[in-house]
């Protein structure tokens, strides 16, 4: 039997018998965490109120072998708030669907429980905290964060140099299964022609040049939107249900 620390980001809460909860976090040092927290659906559990989705905590765990992924589920004994994020992000439509869609993309990318995935959790706690205190577009925000997510889990794109022989851009066509941008030699089925504005957008949302990307026309902000989205679902093989309800500028 043994004791666990950790920070993590509360990703989503199941019910478990009357009064229980089943915890999924996105844990610091142990990656993608699910953990049985007892009693915190019972009204005056203060408990309970830490460990909801967005919440930013430092969680004890007991796990009865000497790891804390095993056969079952740890039970998750202690929380202690780091940032309550939600607070700045459940009251405002956008931001929470945006916060919703960040949520399950740090969750879907995190598929192996226990492994590490520190780049990824650090760019979800500065996802969250950016969209918490309202400093970005939350539609923004989440291309960012998904143009980011993808980066560090091996899938980054490419808006400039063709993504296939390296040829210097700009380039004009757009290639989700290629990597972004191509080429005219190396152009192939399937691709799409983004306006120059969209691309330059996508590349700043990458490299974190927001006072560029806060200066792109709306029409640029949804078509960059809809090639974000084309990507993930192609290295996802399948969308995130969330992505339907976020607000489109």
């Amino acid at each position: 039997m043994s004791l666990f620390r950790d920070d993590g980001v509360v990703l989503r809460t199941q019910k478990l018998g009357e009064a229980d909860r089943i915890i999924t976090l996105l844990t610091r040092g142990h990656g993608r965490v699910r953990a049985v927290a007892r009693g915190v659906r019972r009204t005056k559990s203060k408990f309970g109120a830490r460990l909801e989705p967005f919440s930013h905590v430092d969680v004890q765990f007991f796990a009865r072998g000497s790891e804390l992924i095993g056969r079952g589920l740890p039970l998750c004994t202690q929380s202690e708030t780091i940032a309550p994020y939600g607070g700045g992000i459940v009251t405002d439509y956008a931001r929470y669907t945006a916060g919703t869609a960040m949520l399950e993309t740090a969750e879907r990318f995190t598929d192996h429980e226990g492994e590490p995935a520190v780049q990824q959790y650090l760019l979800l706690v500065g996802g969250l905290r950016t969209l918490a205190a309202g400093e970005h577009a939350p539609n923004l925000i989440l291309d960012a964060f998904l143009l980011r997510s993808l980066a560090v889990n091996g899938y980054a794109p490419s808006f400039d140099s063709c993504a296939k022989c390296g040829m210097p851009g700009p380039n004009r066509f757009f290639s989700v299964g290629a990597g972004g941008v191509v080429c005219a030699e190396c152009r192939v089925p399937g691709r799409v022609v983004p306006s120059a504005e969209g691309n330059a957008l996508l590349g700043a949302l990458l490299t974190a040049d927001w006072e560029a990307a806060e200066a792109s026309e709306a029409r640029h902000v949804r078509e960059g939107s809809g090639l974000v989205s084309a990507y993930l679902h192609w290295h996802m093989e399948r969308g995130l249900r969330s992505l339907r309800y976020v607000e489109k500028s």
